[in-house]
């Protein structure tokens, strides 16, 4: 184990590009210490000879609970501790509802929601008993709207988000803390590696033009993943964090006007709606 006591233990997940490379950047930066991982370690090699004695690597399949286990407890034996987890593994498959297969949607739940999961639940205990720590579910914008072609990804995402508003209501009390990150479109690796599914031509206005919009955002995308991880950083370190932190002027525009025409059609439908009381 380090004598390096300093700072905040982070254990993130998926750290060989994006946010969590940014992550493990600015949280060396702040002067933490960092437990990265990913599923190929091999990829991490960069990280290392920057971090020195503050970063160590391992592997992490978050669809594997042994893998899981094993990342938690090789933290534990380097740092003593851990203080931050950042969810932020994931994958993404385009395609309408038809088009995407029964195991390309199971796939999806495995990596974004099951794999979160399955770290979130191998990190609460030591968490709970210690009265501390904060946990990082790297959702998106996308864990709030929907948008035609992103069904499987959204399923995903949306159950995580539900399942990670539920444990902030059940840890505040024990003094653990559940932070939410919605971000809109980063300039990352993420987008090139969407995975399409076979196209049906009935679904070309719809999904389809999800499809065209993606090819026309990459490497187009205007929020800068630098900037997005600092400013995590900035709410993990808040006296008060919200619950959900939505990053990017489109997210923050996207959350209102979806929220804004849900309680417009509440409204509408209100007489309806409250017409089921028992008499």
């Amino acid at each position: 184990m380090t004598n390096h006591t300093d700072g905040r233990v982070w254990l993130i997940t998926g750290c060989s590009s994006g946010f969590g490379r940014e992550l493990v950047l600015a949280a060396l930066a702040a002067g933490d210490r960092v437990m990265a991982t990913a599923r190929r370690p091999e990829t991490l090699s960069g990280l290392a000879d920057i971090g020195g004695e503050r970063l160590s690597t391992a592997a992490l399949d978050v669809t594997d609970p042994a893998s899981v286990d094993a990342a938690v407890k090789a933290t534990l034996a380097v740092f003593g501790r851990i203080d931050v987890v950042v969810n932020n593994a994931g994958s993404m498959i385009l395609g309408a509802v038809e088009e995407v297969s029964m195991d390309d949607l199971r796939a999806q739940m495995e990596v974004n929601y099951f794999g979160a999961a399955e770290v979130t639940r191998a990190v609460v205990p030591l968490m709970r008993e210690r009265g501390s720590g904060t946990i990082v579910q790297m959702s998106s914008l996308g864990g709030l709207k929907t948008y035609p072609g992103f069904g499987a990804y959204h399923a995903a995402k949306w159950a995580l988000e539900g399942l990670s508003e539920t444990l902030s209501a059940e840890l505040a009390p024990l003094g653990v803390r559940v932070l939410i990150v919605e971000p809109g479109a980063f300039r990352t690796e993420f987008n090139r590696n969407i995975r399409k599914a076979r196209e049906i031509g009935a679904y070309h206005q719809t999904s389809g033009a999800t499809r065209e919009m993606t090819n026309q955002l990459l490497d187009a995308e205007p929020n800068d993943p630098v900037k997005g991880a600092a400013a995590i950083l900035q709410a993990v370190g808040s006296a008060n964090p919200p619950l959900r932190l939505v990053l990017g002027d489109e997210a923050v525009d996207g959350v209102r006007e979806h929220h804004e025409a849900l309680l417009a059609e509440v409204t509408a439908w209100e007489t309806l709606s409250r017409s089921t009381a028992m008499s």
